[in-house]
């Protein structure tokens, strides 16, 4: 499940060339915060996935929501 949100969410991604340095700048909207920068597109990729996951982690640790993706929601239960 957990795969299937992050591939989902990195195909909203959204990519431009940066203007000054020529850099390619990342995000995805509806996540606050989850950006990346760098020289290549498949690095800038890379990164932005790597930011994903680590920002998922910390919402997660921290009991915060996540956005549905595709209708496609984490969180975590309580199991008794």
């Amino acid at each position: 499940m957990l795969s299937r949100y992050i591939q989902a969410a990195m195909r909203q991604a959204k990519y431009e060339i940066l203007s000054d340095d020529g850099s390619f700048y990342g995000e995805i909207p509806d996540f606050q915060g989850v950006y990346a920068n760098a020289e290549t597109l498949e690095s800038c990729r890379e990164e932005l996935a790597e930011v994903l996951e680590e920002w998922i982690f910390f919402r997660i640790s921290r009991n915060l929501s996540l956005p549905i993706v595709n209708g496609l929601k984490l969180a975590i239960e309580k199991v008794s």
